[in-house]
């Protein structure tokens, strides 16, 4: 039986067009594959009349004449066509008749395949313009040109209404825009003492901490209209376009104030002017588009209802002159969220998914540090999908590890054949890593250690805090190095060999020493920063070398101290793992029988005398 849904919207004319053309243009090609002739030229024709080798000839009123030879004598096709002007037909019909050759007379113009030879360019490249111009927004409906200056900016106050409650987990950044609430339900309070609203609030974090999802809070609490539009949808190909429609915005934010514009990705048009690294300078589309918006935000007052909102996750980037008082006085930070900010933003997006256990979610938000709310959404649909496929009631707390496991390393790697050999390389090499971090103090409690290939790694081991950290101490940094040279170090001692899979090891451990010497004064050269410099990538790599703040005698130094650190981590991994071969050969000959193990597993075996 049909449905009975929405019907969906017929294609447009263009659209149909397009859909066609490669049809006539096969058709042409299959019609010319069969009849593939020669182009001959008139003094050519009557030649070839003249040695009888024409077998058949059409004649048509303008004057194309096609036919067929009897003998190929010209190239090597039987069929020819040739052109020939109206004043000299009556010349070629005579000299057909000397050689009593019959032609055929035809009504019209040339063959169907010469008619669309000679429209079908003309007819593609106006049909590609027009839909290029649709596509750029220049030509709307109706194909009204004066529509290429109008702002896209879309209102959503008829959509399903967002408040605070469907916001978790950044109390901070919600907290700081209750103010604007306040002052759209009741500006008086504010204006009445001298005060003024903050014409403009910038937010800034990580993508998918959530900028957007708050600002829509922020016009549901207020119950005001809530325009939306990105910072990409202004530039165009055509200077001043972008101006026109800032100006556009403006007005209508002003027709229906009190309102809020959330322009997200503001980067794209408010990057900085000038010579800064990484943008060329010069009065293009981008600055003018961004000199629209400083003087709109300079040309109406705070008191008239109208709040901008922005977002962006490269604040660094922003133009100074955007970010002064009188514009985007207000700067709101929405962080990556700590332990019971993950907590709470699971419990809001499990409210439609059926747990076996919600205490569940304190387990899967001690195991997920650094995820931002687009991360916990993901995962908890992953597990429900994950449930639903092998057709159980309720989504488990093993669901939640799946699907945890596959956003942090993807999806498991079954058909990937690995060999007996190199199934036991993968686990000696995670034994050493949970072995040592069984054995070291300062180290996060283990979670899990697996030799299951997941996205492009062949195992891995995982180590949970016990809470969120925010600050490391050295003996701390020391224990993740020692901790991460372990695989390097259980290859040597028990496989007598080096692979590549330490490979990730030694580049996150490369990374952390140098960071412990150039930017936390964690070595002998003390407390100074080395690692003041151009962005790499705002520069090429040589001009970042080249403008670094240290001589070429302070790098040495440099390099041997982050090659002290590195090896004393490896000394230090390879002491251990002599001292608990023992261990180390259970774990692994564990993981080759079972493939994962979880830290209860681990621990118990460690702690065995």
């Amino acid at each position: 039986m049909a449905g009975n849904g929405p019907k969906p919207p017929p294609p447009s004319r263009v659209g149909l067009i397009l859909l066609w053309m490669p049809l006539l243009i096969l058709i042409y090609v299959i019609y010319n594959q069969g009849s593939s002739s020669r182009e001959i030229s008139y003094g050519q024709l009557r030649e070839e009349i003249t040695k009888d080798n024409i077998a058949e000839i059409t004649i048509s009123d303008h004057g194309y004449v096609t036919g067929r030879f009897k003998n190929p004598t010209i190239g090597t096709d039987l069929n020819f066509n040739s052109y020939v002007v109206p004043e000299l037909i009556s010349d070629l019909n005579k000299t057909l008749e000397e050689k009593r050759i019959k032609p055929n007379y035809k009504a019209g113009g040339g063959s169907l395949g010469e008619i669309i030879l000679g429209w079908l360019p003309i007819l593609f490249f106006i049909f590609l313009f027009i839909f290029v111009m649709r596509r750029m927004g220049g030509m709307g409906k109706g194909m009204n040109p004066l529509q290429y200056g109008k702002s896209k900016i879309k209102i959503k106050q008829g959509e399903h209404k967002i408040t605070f409650k469907d916001v978790a987990g950044i109390q901070e950044a919600k907290g700081e825009l209750e103010e604007i609430v306040e002052f759209l339900k009741n500006p008086t309070k504010f204006t009445k003492l001298g005060g003024h609203i903050p014409k403009g609030v910038l937010l800034v974090g990580a993508p998918g901490t959530g900028k957007t999802l708050l600002a829509k809070a922020v016009a549901g609490e207020a119950n005001v209209p809530f325009f939306s539009t990105s910072g990409s949808e202004f530039v165009e190909m055509f200077v001043g376009v972008g101006a026109s429609r800032v100006r556009d915005m403006f007005e209508q934010g002003k027709k229906n104030a009190p309102c809020i514009i959330f322009i997200d990705e503001i980067d794209g048009v408010g990057g900085s002017r000038g010579n800064t690294p990484g943008r060329s300078s010069g009065n293009d589309e981008r600055e003018q588009t961004l000199n629209q918006i400083l003087s709109e935000m300079d040309g109406f007052e705070a008191n008239e209802g109208v709040i901008i909102l922005a977002a962006t996750n490269r604040p660094d980037t922003l133009d100074p002159a955007l970010l002064r008082p009188g514009r985007f006085d207000r700067r709101v930070v929405v962080d990556r969220p700590d332990l019971k900010g993950r907590l709470e933003i699971l419990k809001v997006h499990s409210h439609k998914v059926l747990l076996n256990n919600v205490e569940d979610l304190k387990i899967t938000a001690r195991g997920t540090p650094g995820f931002v709310g687009a991360d916990l959404a993901n995962l908890l649909n992953e597990a429900a999908l994950r449930a639903a496929s092998l057709n159980k009631n309720v989504v488990y707390l093993d669901d939640l590890e799946y699907a945890k496991d596959k956003v942090l390393m993807g999806s498991e790697r079954r058909s990937l054949f690995i060999s007996e050999e190199e199934k036991k390389t993968t686990a000696y090499h995670e034994a050493g890593h949970a072995v040592l971090a069984a054995c070291l103090p300062h180290a996060d409690p283990i979670h899990k250690v697996t030799i299951i290939p997941r996205g492009m790694s062949l195992g891995s081991t995982w180590q949970l805090p016990d809470d969120d950290k925010h600050n490391y101490s050295k003996n701390q940094l020391e224990t993740q190095l020692t901790i991460l040279m372990g695989g390097r170090a259980a290859e040597s001692i028990f496989l007598s060999q080096f692979t590549t899979g330490a490979s990730n090891d030694i580049g996150r451990a490369s990374s952390l020493a140098r960071r412990m010497v150039c930017e936390w004064g964690m070595s002998n050269l003390g407390p100074i920063n080395f690692g003041d410099r151009i962005p790499e990538s705002f520069i090429s790599r040589h001009l970042a070398e080249e403008s670094r703040n240290y001589s070429e005698k302070t790098a040495q130094e440099i390099d041997a101290e982050i090659k002290k650190i590195i090896n004393g981590a490896y000394d230090l991994a390879l002491t251990v793992l002599k001292s608990e071969q023992n261990k180390v050969e259970q774990i692994a000959k564990l993981l080759i029988e079972k493939e994962s193990l979880d830290g209860e597993e681990v621990m118990k075996i460690v702690k065995e005398p």
